[in-house]
């Protein structure tokens, strides 16, 4: 009976965060002013992060869990770096 249910969650969940990244999507594509760009493409890698470790709990690999990891890693670094970019100009000093 669990193993149904954490089934139905799973799905639900990667469905969730499949439409969320299609708006995130939307967001950095149509984002009037470059605030909103950098807003999407934080909110975009943070539902890719989610979405791979839903698809890593469903597989039970260990190897989707890493590639959550790297995401994050890289997605932090670049959101700070385009933050500031727009904030001063330049991203080296």
């Amino acid at each position: 009976m669990s193993q149904t249910i954490l089934t139905y969650a799973l799905g639900y969940a990667q469905i969730v965060l499949g439409i969320s990244c299609l708006l995130a999507t939307v967001r950095v594509m149509r984002g009037p002013r470059a605030q909103d760009r950098v807003l999407g493409i934080d909110t975009l890698y943070v539902n890719v992060m989610l979405l791979t470790l839903v698809i890593g709990i469903s597989s039970g690999s260990s190897f989707f869990f890493e590639a959550a990891v790297v995401i994050a890693i890289l997605g932090f670094s670049s959101t700070a770096a385009l933050a500031k970019f727009l904030l001063r100009g330049e991203v080296m000093e």
